[in-house]
């Protein structure tokens, strides 16, 4: 069976399956996780206490984990939910936001890379860039420049992580460092909007929660979100910005499924060098 083809069936097994995606997430963008998860057919959970999380990680499918709004607390709360995981033989997800901004959200990001394998970890180009020790320069949680490719990122990042990796971007590419695959679908304003990339991150766990193949679920989540940016753009009419962009960005993900889906993704294999 297809790379294609595994993808394919993987959003009736979603919707069959309803994954429970526990998440340990930003605040910021917390409600549209939650609604994204809700739209491509998982069910999520958002329990970030350290009282109760790991204890949740190990009923949950998958676990996603977004360095978005960091403190110490929530951090102690990924850690102990990330072990508990790897425990249960659950896949963990890291969104790895504003990576590199601080000396804080490196030493954090160490720490938690340190204690927690990583099935798949997504960011943009200076996050990933900045979890195996390059330095560009970031504004905040925006990416800042790196010298070589996301593809080639993806790759190194891969085999230094043992993760298979995501580097979102207008070109998005996927490795697990054997096989890599670039996405060529998205629109500039699922850039305007805040969380986007976070949501995409519950997309890949939703998908993470139903398969073993991480890189299909990779593949799944960030290409959705990609493609749902498209469809939504060019369903905007007249007078209609940002806000209604958003909107419609959940009801496209809602309706998504795997005949839309390879009607409309654009993969390509890289070959490695």
């Amino acid at each position: 069976m297809t790379m294609q083809k595994r993808i394919e069936l993987l959003f009736k097994k979603v919707r069959n399956a309803n994954p429970l995606v526990h998440h340990i997430t930003n605040s910021v963008t917390i409600n549209d996780c939650a609604n994204c998860t809700l739209a491509i057919g998982g069910s999520p959970v958002m329990a970030s206490s350290v009282n109760e999380a790991a204890d949740m990680a190990k009923i949950a499918n998958a676990l996603v984990i977004n360095l978005g709004t960091l403190n110490a607390a929530s951090c102690e709360a990924m850690i102990l939910a990330g072990k508990a995981a790897n425990s249960a033989h659950i896949p963990v997800i890291l969104d790895p936001v504003g990576a590199g901004a601080t000396p804080y959200r490196i030493e954090m990001a160490e720490k938690i890379l340190r204690e927690v394998k990583m099935s798949i970890i997504r960011g943009n180009a200076s996050e990933i860039y900045s979890l195996i020790g390059g330095q560009s320069q970031t504004r905040g949680v925006d990416s800042g420049t790196v010298s070589f490719s996301g593809a080639d990122l993806a790759v190194k990042a891969a085999l230094e992580l043992n993760s298979t990796i995501v580097v979102s971007g207008r070109t998005d590419a996927i490795s697990n460092g054997e096989t890599t695959v670039l996405v060529n679908n998205g629109d500039p304003l699922l850039t305007r909007v805040t969380g986007t990339g976070c949501m995409a991150t519950s997309l890949i766990g939703s998908f993470a929660g139903v398969t073993d193949q991480m890189l299909d679920a990779a593949i799944a989540g960030i290409s959705v979100m990609s493609i749902a940016g498209e469809l939504t753009k060019s369903k905007l009419l007249e007078g209609e910005g940002t806000g209604t962009f958003r909107v419609k960005l959940v009801d496209t993900i809602s309706l998504m499924n795997g005949a839309t889906w390879m009607q409309e993704v654009q993969l390509h294999e890289y070959a490695t060098r």
